[in-house]
Formats: C-alpha cells, sequence, structure tokens
C-alpha cells in the first residue's frame, strides 16, 4: 500500500502537493470519533446546526484569494473561472441550509380521532463523502452541507488530484464541534475497505462506472445507502425554432468549459436541418476563439486536461472518428501548445459522425464534441436516448409544450431548455442507466441522507 498521495499538477508535470495516506489506527480513530460526536450532534437545534454550517460557508468563502490559483495548480481551471466555483458552492450551500426546516419537518396524514401520526426524518449516522477532482468544492458541497444539516457527521475523502481541496473544507469546518467533520487522506484500497467494514452508514460517490461498480462491490451485504454520480454523455438538441445565437453561444461553453471536464457538460449536439449549416459554422467561428495556455494566466480561457493520458484519450476519440469519416474543423496549430504527451489540448468539432464512433458514445471528458443533422423530433429524440448514461439533456427551441412532450420521453435526470451545463439546487441532482442512483440537493436530496420513521400513537384507549 502506498504510503504517499501526490498530486501531480497538469499545468508542468510536477508534484504540487503530497501527503501520507491514513494508517489503520488513524482510520478507526477518525470514524470512532464521528460515531461519538454524531449522537450529540444529531440533538443540537436545527437553529444551531445552521449557525454553524453557515460560518463554515463564510470561512471558505474567506480563502477564495488561495483557492483560486490551488485550483489551478491541482486540476487546470484557469484563474479567470476559479472564484466561479466558489459562488457555486455558495449557492448550494445556503439553499440546503435555508431548506433544512421545511424539507426535514414531520410528515402528518390526515387526521383520525383518537391517534396522533406522523414520519419524521432521522440521520443516518456517518456520511462518507468520496467526493472528486473537476469539481472539487461543488461536488462535495453537494452531500456534506444537507448530511450536517440532517444530523449526520461526514468523513471526506478527496481525490488525489485535488488534496488540497480537502484541507480547505477541515479549515473551513473546523469550528463544529470535535468529530462532526472530518477529511481524510486515502487510496482506493484503504476505501473500499472503510466501506466493506460497515465503519460509515452512508456513502455519496461522484466519480466513474467502474469507481461506482467498485463502492456498490465493497458495500455488499452491508446494506448501506450508496449514492451514485457517475457521470454522463449529455446531448443537446437545436430545434428548428430555436434562438440560433443563444444556443451557439451556450453550447460552445456548455461543450469546453472546464476542458469538457463536467460530468454534465455537452458532449453531443443533435441539430435540425434547417439551421444546421449555420450553427456548424458559428460553433466553429467562436469554438476557434478559445486561448488554449496556462492557466495561471488571467488571458488563458481553455486550461490543460487533468492528465496527459485524460488528453491522449480524446486524441485518440477523435483520430478514430476521423479515420471512420468524421470532419475535424479546427487546426490543432491554432493553439500552439496543444502538444502530444502533454496534458494540453485544442478544442475539436466534428461533423460527419455517427453512433457507431466512440466520440459519441462514450464519455469523453475533454474538449471535443460531435454535431449530427436530424431531420425532425422522433430523429433527435431516438439519438438523444441512444446512451448508456442519463444525467441531463439540453433542449433548444422557442416551444415549451414540444420541450415538455420531449422530455417526457428522454430518459435522463434533468431536461434542460435553452440551457446546459448547470446544476439548480432547488431541483434534484440525480440520472439514470450507467449515470448511477440517488439524489442530492432540493428536500429530495435530503431524503437520500435521512432515513423515515414512524410514530403510531393511539391516544384514547376506552
Amino acid at each position: 500500500m502506498a504510503d504517499i498521495i501526490k498530486c501531480v499538477s497538469p499545468v508542468d508535470g510536477r508534484i504540487y502537493a503530497k501527503r501520507p495516506v491514513a494508517k489503520s489506527k488513524e482510520i478507526a480513530a477518525v470514524f470512532a470519533a464521528a460515531h461519538e460526536a454524531q449522537d450529540k450532534w444529531k440533538r443540537l437545534s436545527l437553529k444551531e446546526r445552521a449557525a454553524y454550517c453557515s460560518a463554515a460557508v463564510d470561512a471558505m468563502l474567506a480563502m477564495k484569494d488561495e483557492i483560486v490559483p490551488e485550483l489551478a495548480w491541482q486540476m487546470g481551471r484557469p484563474v479567470r473561472y476559479g472564484a466561479g466555483e466558489l459562488r457555486g458552492f455558495e449557492e448550494r450551500a445556503r439553499h440546503m441550509i435555508a431548506i433544512a426546516g421545511e424539507a426535514l419537518e414531520n410528515v402528518v396524514p390526515k387526521p383520525i380521532a383518537g391517534f396522533t401520526r406522523f414520519i419524521k426524518r432521522e440521520p443516518l449516522g456517518v456520511v462518507f463523502t468520496v467526493a472528486p477532482w473537476n469539481y472539487p468544492y461543488l461536488t462535495a458541497v453537494n452531500s456534506i452541507i444537507p448530511a450536517l444539516m440532517a444530523g449526520n457527521t461526514v468523513v471526506l475523502k478527496h481525490a488525489a488530484q485535488t488534496l488540497l481541496v480537502g484541507e480547505r473544507f477541515a479549515k473551513a469546518f473546523a469550528k463544529l464541534p470535535k468529530g462532526v467533520f472530518q477529511n481524510i487522506v486515502l487510496t482506493h484500497a484503504q476505501t473500499s475497505e472503510i466501506i466493506s467494514a460497515g465503519l460509515a452508514n452512508s456513502v455519496c460517490f461522484t466519480g466513474s462506472v467502474a469507481g461506482g461498480a467498485a463502492m456498490e462491490e465493497a458495500a455488499a451485504g452491508r446494506f448501506l445507502h450508496v449514492g451514485l454520480e457517475l457521470g454522463g454523455k449529455d446531448p443537446a438538441y437545436v430545434r428548428h425554432d430555436a434562438n440560433l445565437a443563444h444556443a451557439i453561444e451556450n453550447l460552445v461553453d456548455g461543450a469546453f468549459f472546464n476542458s469538457g471536464q463536467s460530468c454534465c457538460g455537452i458532449e453531443r449536439i443533435y441539430v435540425h436541418k434547417k439551421l444546421y449549416k449555420d450553427f456548424v459554422d458559428g460553433f466553429v467561428d467562436l469554438t476557434r476563439k478559445y486561448v488554449l495556455d496556462d492557466p495561471l494566466l488571467e488571458k488563458t480561457t481553455l486550461g490543460p486536461l487533468v492528465k496527459p493520458e485524460a488528453a491522449e484519450f480524446v486524441r485518440k476519440q477523435i483520430r478514430s472518428a476521423v479515420r471512420a469519416g468524421a470532419s475535424a474543423h479546427i487546426d490543432e496549430k491554432l493553439f500552439p501548445v496543444s502538444q502530444k504527451g502533454s496534458s494540453y489540448l485544442a478544442p475539436q468539432v466534428l461533423t460527419g459522425v455517427n453512433h457507431q464512433m466512440s466520440v459519441m458514445t462514450e464519455e469523453s471528458f475533454g474538449p471535443v464534441v460531435g454535431i449530427m443533422k436530424v431531420s425532425d423530433d422522433d430523429e433527435a429524440l431516438a439519438l438523444m436516448n441512444d446512451s448508456e448514461y442519463g444525467l441531463t439533456a439540453a433542449i433548444w427551441t422557442q416551444d415549451e409544450g414540444a420541450c415538455l412532450r420531449m422530455g417526457d420521453e428522454i430518459a435522463t435526470g434533468t431536461v434542460f431548455m435553452n440551457r446546459c451545463d448547470y446544476l439548480d439546487p432547488a431541483l434534484t441532482w440525480t440520472g439514470v442507466k450507467n449515470t448511477g442512483r440517488g439524489a442530492t440537493l432540493s428536500r429530495v436530496g435530503y431524503e437520500t441522507l435521512t432515513r423515515p420513521k414512524s410514530y403510531h400513537l393511539r391516544t384514547k384507549t376506552s
């Protein structure tokens, strides 16, 4: 077992941070402390828990000037966009704190004389959050804040690529009672061992399909709640009545923001034949305006992928598609730092694609998008559903009714109209098929972090 976890920066390939892996005794102590603290934590009033959580959010935001460059070094996010993740972090956290009272209130059925009946929401115990590197603050906060508000304690294991994010969370939550929130550095093997040993009562995992399968395997026989958000191959459909300029601007951003490293980023686009040529021309023109460079530079709008292997995977998808007849519209020479063997990769727009190509079916997680021409809504719908994933789907139209009709037929967790690549904390975040199961955020997210307990009291016995 490795003794050190290293974060290799995609900026220059050097080791940016390294931390010792937790020892067995430390792991046992962390989870013992979490279980011990949970009994007292759940007995605090909701108002008291909210005060602690709100102060932690304030403390995190106060570290913005340090966090933004750290993000660039750890996972390649350009500094001009780094603060945006903290704005999303705050929006989600504040919303979940604000709705906790309503979401956790007792469910009271229709009164029956002589009885008191209600369903109470009780915390699960210790929630083990296993967070990814691509949106390291946003993905982690989805479960951490509602878990704490619901009366659970939390142990966070962050990705090796974002080691320092776990430490930022620990610092922000440092004023909570001892054991209520803890950060720990672990290997994948240790993570599985913790789950299989039943040290936690719930697991919240965001990552790959293979990683999700490993979580379920580790939890087998433990009857744990395992929440899984495993990514996507999210489609967009541009209908004949779409606002073309608006669709182009937002879909380019939806495809290439964070260098395409977003589970709900747009990876395939279907365009009505009426708009197809103008859409492709506009999409390509706007893509050429990106600036691929060092993410520490303010001018940079497209940073490196997380590691050279990730960039090479996307390069292979592009080469394979072109060999099979696709057309690549972006000349890599326009982006001089895009070099084979590095983490830096030029954005690419492909046409002439089909669903026999990996780039249209397998998650790319990089700056490439395929665009297909379709004749009508039915053809678009069939192609959108032709995927093993189902996180979000975006429809660009002026006809809300058409969007609602199509939305009812799309196998997805979220349906967007005239927007994409966004998470509204008032709506639940969930997916179908290989995207996983469970839900975070909204009042539904509280249901997955609590258990129902029924009270059936006969108040009259004569």
